[in-house]
């Protein structure tokens, strides 16, 4: 991929030292801007008091739909012709949400991310014409159901959620857990294990089966926007086609956690962007011993240490988006992207945490999300310890996950 001309209106972040988001071409960069726009004017300017009181600001759906970007990278639902945005403006996306609010990108991830892509890569044509269209405009929201209370890295075998076979349709019984818009999602994707092939299989539950359940999770110090569920499932009935059609065993399901993965990678990189923003506005304005802290030599190597774990990792997710647009990623590809921005992530944020002092700590200056925030991401969609696994069977073609 070639660089572009820059939008005139469009300038890379000061987290952005190299101007990575200039490779992104025009049309897509008028995107990225109408979408910069609105998370600084709208999401931007309540995300605190959200994320305080954990509550969900739905408000926001309807100016996110006029901003036409879920299932922008898929053929059929872009609006850029018959041509679907670069998976390089998908990745943009993911970061410019989660600098400013880690809790309305990981929304937006779990939806437009985990359960759309579920839908298009393992349903019919029949079922994505069922249900995507409504996910594609907001009219309906999407969860994403593989967790359970008792199996998250083991799940692939450890699954215990069944689902048995009846005239005209399946029986669902089990539980769910940590399902991010769990307690509102219209559409929720869920994986259960086949009682007769043991194979994991998917199926579409929507919102009000009877027999399905959703409690939200409360007590969480990260992510308190997002309304994470616990959910049971007894005697659900769902007719056959609720059962996603090339959903026929885990691998179906790793499929779209790899293309998944990548996002979270983005996300990673765009929380410590916003936590080095942040950190940065501070000690330039922020003065002790009589002058502005940001003329310490100290804190000037915090902020270049920071920098640099950024760039780093915006150049690892960068180069993996380009390996996705020429089909030639692989999961220990984004296994890397995604343990290793995510280490530099923590690394950012503590960081960022340490130059702000106590300040670094309530929500005053802005800090404490990003600081909080980053201890979910750094574990979701797979530990740092499971991914670096992946990546170590590719290096010496044998598994040592148990």
């Amino acid at each position: 991929m070639s660089a572009t001309t820059a939008s005139p209106d469009l300038e890379p972040h000061v987290g952005d030292f190299f101007g990575y988001e200039t490779l992104l071409p025009a049309h897509e960069q008028s995107k990225i801007l109408r979408l910069r726009e609105f998370l600084d004017t709208e999401v931007c300017p309540i995300a605190d008091e959200y994320w305080a009181e954990a509550k969900f600001p739905a408000q926001l759906i309807p100016g996110l739909r006029d901003l036409d970007i879920v299932g922008g990278a898929y053929e059929g639902f872009s609006d850029n012709g018959d041509q679907a945005y670069s998976r390089l403006f998908s990745g943009f996306t993911s970061l410019e949400m989660s600098r400013v609010d880690p809790s309305f990108s990981t929304f937006f991830g779990v939806h437009a991310g985990l359960s759309f892509a579920s839908i298009y890569h393992c349903g019919s044509p029949e079922q994505r014409e069922r249900w995507l269209p409504a996910m594609a405009d907001l009219r309906s929201i999407g969860a994403f159901a593989l967790t359970e209370p008792e199996h998250g890295s083991d799940i692939a075998g450890g699954l215990e959620t069944s689902a048995r076979k009846v005239d005209g349709g399946w029986v669902l019984n089990g539980k769910k857990r940590w399902i991010g818009n769990g307690t509102f999602a219209d559409v929720v994707v869920l994986w259960a294990r086949d009682v007769e092939s043991e194979e994991v299989v998917g199926f579409v539950v929507e919102g009000g089966t009877p027999g399905f359940t959703a409690t939200k999770i409360t007590g969480k110090i990260a992510l308190r926007s997002v309304q994470n569920a616990d959910l049971e499932l007894v005697d659900v009935f769902l007719p056959d086609d609720h059962r996603l059609e090339n959903a026929r065993s885990f691998k179906d399901t790793a499929n779209v956690l790899r293309i998944t993965r990548g996002g979270v990678a983005w996300g990673s990189v765009g929380l410590q962007m916003g936590a080095y923003e942040t950190a940065l506005a501070y000690v330039m304005q922020r003065e002790q011993f009589g002058k502005p802290l940001a003329g310490f030599q100290l804190v000037q190597d915090h902020l270049a240490t920071m920098l640099s774990n950024i760039t780093l990792a915006l150049g690892m997710v960068v180069r993996l988006a380009q390996m996705q647009d020429a089909g030639i990623e692989k999961d220990e590809h984004a296994a890397m992207a995604k343990a290793s921005a995510s280490s530099l992530m923590r690394e950012t944020v503590g960081i960022a945490r340490e130059v702000m002092g106590g300040n670094g700590i309530v929500l005053d200056h802005g800090m404490v999300r990003y600081f909080a925030d980053a201890e979910a991401v750094y574990s979701y969609e797979g530990t740092r310890e499971v991914n670096q696994l992946i990546v170590g069977r590719a290096i010496t073609g044998t598994g040592a996950f148990v």
